[in-house]
């Protein structure tokens, strides 16, 4: 993945603005240091104070220096979505390695989609002296289990970027404000809908697993959004299946759907992935663009080229460097047996199985459209000109003041 060479003014702006607007947690706190265990200080990072040149993790490098043991970081899959190999695994490193960890303070495990494989590499971190646990589950039951037998053994866990429900009562959760995700994904929808001129609007739902709480955080938003439109009768809702991550699957529930209701003319799509599955069975119905909306989250490469070419009405951007930066952050914090500060764990989630607040870490993500996409995704370096201009849409990215 590419260093990222600015800070992003309006990035920090608007985690800020979240922080300090947390509903459902703790506020931010205004202390600049927090005690160390050998008497000094070290910085109390604010959650609104990452950047993209990875500056404020330098700044803790005593903190890594009184740690102990491995940061153990297991991520799920390389199919759901790209991200897991593009951004956190680099994002993730280079944040760690910032504050001053060698390639043996930490590891970086991917398991290729198998719970079995995940509890094997987790029991490998375990044996190798591992103190801190940083999990993004293939499932919630599997990625419970896992952590329930690492804090038996003593180690400190964090849910990172899904909510692993069930899991022990004192961990932690570092993650995007999901049902924001959520509800920048329904008013995406309705904006399109209005610039392209949808007429009588009949909207198939599409969701995420619902094994995954994250994608019950996206419909909470998005069906939200959507609620009163269908109440007031602007929208008619043609139906909401079984959501899925897996790409075919979407596509084949798409063309059921649309078989069974040839009325659809619009579509919310839960991520890129899914609405790239979509918008291959609407070319292959020769549907043309700027005529059928999907949406997405992501930012991936394939989702921007979607927009551009008028198939797909934007893709949340989760600046992953953001929640990469405040997973190692926490991670540093619990290496070192230290509480985090309140400036940094910003929030509770509810783990809704156990009835327990999870202590949490939001970061904020933002809608990209073809309007801001020169001076989001691109401008940080998520993705290059190279990248999103081809296969024809050069005329297009110069519309979008992408050069």
């Amino acid at each position: 993945m590419h260093h990222l060479p600015k800070q992003i003014a309006a990035v920090t702006a608007a985690l800020a603005l979240a922080a300090a607007a947390a509903s459902c947690g703790s506020s931010s706190s205004s202390s600049s240091s927090t005690p160390s265990a050998g008497g000094g200080s070290v910085p109390a990072v604010d959650a609104s104070a990452f950047t993209a040149d990875f500056s404020v993790m330098k700044t803790l490098t005593a903190l890594a220096a009184q740690g102990k043991g491995k940061v153990g970081v297991l991520l799920p899959d390389t199919t759901t979505s790209t991200r897991y190999v593009q951004y956190d695994a680099p994002y993730l490193k280079q944040a760690f390695e910032a504050a001053g960890l060698s390639s043996s303070d930490f590891k970086i495990d991917n398991a290729q989609g198998k719970a079995s494989t995940m509890q094997q590499q987790a029991e490998a971190d375990i044996t190798d002296g591992a103190s801190v646990l940083l999990i993004d589950p293939i499932d919630p039951g599997s990625g419970a289990a896992i952590e329930k037998n690492a804090e038996a053994k003593g180690l400190k866990v964090i849910d990172y970027d899904r909510l692993v429900t069930g899991g022990p009562a004192d961990r932690y959760y570092v993650s995007f404000n999901n049902v924001k995700v959520g509800q920048l994904i329904g008013e995406g929808e309705v904006k399109c809908i209005s610039d392209w001129g949808v007429k009588d609007p009949n909207i198939l739902i599409m969701d995420g697993d619902p094994t995954d709480n994250n994608a019950k955080l996206f419909a909470q938003g998005y069906n939200g959004v959507l609620a009163p439109k269908f109440a007031d009768g602007t929208y008619k809702k043609v139906g909401e299946p079984t959501g899925t991550w897996d790409p075919p699957t979407a596509q084949t529930t798409f063309e059921q759907q649309y078989t069974a209701h040839p009325n659809i003319n619009a579509v919310v799509t839960p991520n890129d992935a899914n609405a790239a599955a979509v918008i291959a069975a609407l070319k292959n119905k020769k549907i043309p663009p700027k005529t059928f909306p999907t949406t997405g989250q992501d930012a991936g490469v394939e989702g921007l080229q979607n927009i551009l070419a008028g198939y797909q009405c934007g893709t949340v951007y989760k600046p992953i460097y953001l929640e990469a930066q405040a997973a190692a952050a926490l991670a540093l914090y619990l290496r070192a047996g230290q509480t985090p500060p309140a400036s940094l764990v910003n929030s509770t989630t509810k783990d809704t199985t156990i009835g327990a607040d999870i202590k949490s870490v939001y970061t904020t993500p933002i809608w990209v459209t073809t309007d801001n996409m020169a001076d989001t995704v691109v401008k940080d370096g998520a993705v290059t000109v190279k990248q999103l201009c081809t296969g024809g849409l050069q005329n297009a990215c110069s519309a979008a003041g992408i050069q």
